[in-house]
């Protein structure tokens, strides 16, 4: 038992190179710099993740064209899903290469535990799914192929990211043309929107300990 807990403390041991992983991965994926000008863009995520080119009308038309329908058109909707994904999970090795998933798990387990029901290591994740869907379930999905969460919590989790999926980034781009007719502070109407997530994601997380008594994981 004691051989144990030494194993368990040394595991939650984190070097400073994984804080600072963690400082930047947090700046990274939260959309802080997203508007930003200059050089200083580069250290966000949407920004390094890109665009594609557009075809005909700029205004409306991207590399998968306008009008498209069945496998073909879901096909390519799956392709432009790929970039984000791949940069995501990439940063995310590099995080967690230099001890930053640790920092992440040490320092935001007493607040995500508590307020959602999941483990600290799914902060990172937490946060790219605010800015995009697509990077947020990837990293999902890792976290829970790798052991770091468990099933519950894996629905738990997804309760939460699949409403007001890519909050952020459609609040301030879809909603910004709402703005102009707004009678409250542009926080508000998004703090309200942080809120439901959380009240989703526990609503869940009640369910899943009141009435579903077998283990998830091994399906008894």
């Amino acid at each position: 038992m004691n051989q144990d807990s030494q194993n368990a403390k040394q595991e939650l041991k984190v070097p400073v190179a994984g804080y600072l992983a963690l400082i930047f991965a947090i700046i990274f994926f939260s959309g802080i710099f997203a508007s930003a000008k200059g050089w200083i863009s580069a250290f966000d995520f949407n920004v390094i993740n890109g665009k594609f080119g557009t075809m005909k009308d700029a205004a409306k038309a991207t590399f998968t064209g306008m009008g498209g329908a069945g496998a073909r058109d879901g096909f390519l909707f799956a392709l432009s899903l790929i970039p984000s994904v791949m940069l995501a999970l990439g940063i995310i090795e590099v995080v967690d290469h230099l001890g930053g998933l640790k920092a992440a798990q040490k320092l935001l387990t007493p607040i995500l535990r508590p307020l959602l029901g999941i483990p600290g290591i799914a902060g990172l994740a937490l946060i790219s799914s605010l800015q995009s869907t697509d990077a947020g379930a990837g990293m999902t999905k890792a976290l829970r192929e790798n052991g770091a969460i468990t099933e519950k919590e894996k629905t738990i989790f997804c309760a939460f990211q699949f409403s007001a999926g890519g909050t952020i980034t459609n609040y301030l781009s879809t909603g910004a043309a709402l703005f102009s007719f707004l009678t409250v502070p542009i926080i508000l109407p998004l703090a309200v929107i942080f809120v439901m997530k959380v009240f989703g994601a526990n609503v869940m997380r009640l369910y899943l300990n009141k009435f579903v008594k077998e283990d998830l994981d091994n399906g008894k």
